[in-house]
């Protein structure tokens, strides 16, 4: 690897560096920069590829947000660590996702349906960079898109928080007051991530290449694999392995940093 430019985008927190190396050498580049400078994340980008992406779909639970709704949920059931335990086989793609969710919704019957205002209160916070990297890139013309495999019952929130133009998310079965333990009848898992990108770059005119799709867990790969630009954020194996770049020390401002926006550029409110 030899660089031949080097400039801040801010000084001591992000920087561009152009390297005359071949794309299938990006894993070797990072390594090198990560071996030499612990504690920093690395994204590298072909310089023929476009730097700021028009479509922006992102997993919520653990990217958008801090925590798994659902497990949230069955915390006030008083079953977390059983369902918990569900929810990080799902995420390490040790169990068919649609299969977990199932399992796990079916365990909350018969919850009443107030706790999940108490849980978005109590529970829900917003991963810090959301809100700066949604509205920054919808004001320089981006759509975005939020794509859980968790519930409306929170993304549809979460979504109006952060500033998101569209949901796609599962839907919890409610009746008089309670949850009945289903969901569905479709499942959004990874095919449905996957779909959920494709069809938003079509209704924005783009292609996937000119996507940015960020998520943490199994059922993200098939989008991050689909996306231009595929982000593991703080994310179990199989996502970390299949994303194009990971950020493991930095907020979701680094997709910021990623597509050259300086800090003054930021939407922060």
């Amino acid at each position: 690897m030899r660089a031949h430019a080097w400039h801040w985008l801010d000084e001591g927190s992000a920087a561009d560096i152009s390297c005359k190396a071949f794309a299938h050498e990006g894993p070797r580049i990072r390594a090198a920069i990560e071996g030499k400078r612990p504690g920093v994340d690395v994204v590298v980008q072909r310089e023929d590829q476009p730097r700021r992406r028009r479509l922006l779909v992102a997993d919520m639970d653990s990217t958008m947000i801090n925590v798994e709704c659902i497990d949230e949920l069955a915390d006030y059931a008083g079953i977390k660590a059983e369902i918990a335990a569900i929810t990080e086989r799902a995420m390490r793609g040790d169990i068919d996702f649609a299969t977990a969710l199932r399992e796990r919704v079916a365990l909350l019957k018969g919850l009443d349906e107030a706790v999940i205002a108490r849980c978005l209160d109590e529970k829900v916070g917003i991963t810090p960079g959301a809100i700066p990297l949604v509205r920054t890139m919808k004001r320089e013309g981006a759509r975005s898109v939020l794509v859980s495999g968790g519930f409306t019952a929170f993304a549809d929130k979460v979504g109006r928080t952060i500033g998101f133009d569209a949901v796609v998310a599962n839907e919890l079965h409610i009746e008089n007051g309670k949850l009945t333990g289903t969901v569905g009848p479709a499942i959004v898992g990874a095919q449905g991530k996957r779909d959920a990108l494709l069809d938003a770059a079509a209704l924005a005119g783009v292609g996937p290449e000119e996507a940015l799709a960020v998520g943490d867990g199994a059922n993200d790969v098939p989008m991050l694999e689909a996306a231009g630009l595929g982000i593991a954020y703080r994310a179990k194996p199989a996502a970390a392995a299949a994303a194009a770049a990971r950020i493991e020390h930095n907020d979701l401002t680094a997709l910021l940093y990623a597509q050259g926006y300086r800090r003054a550029e930021w939407v922060l409110a």
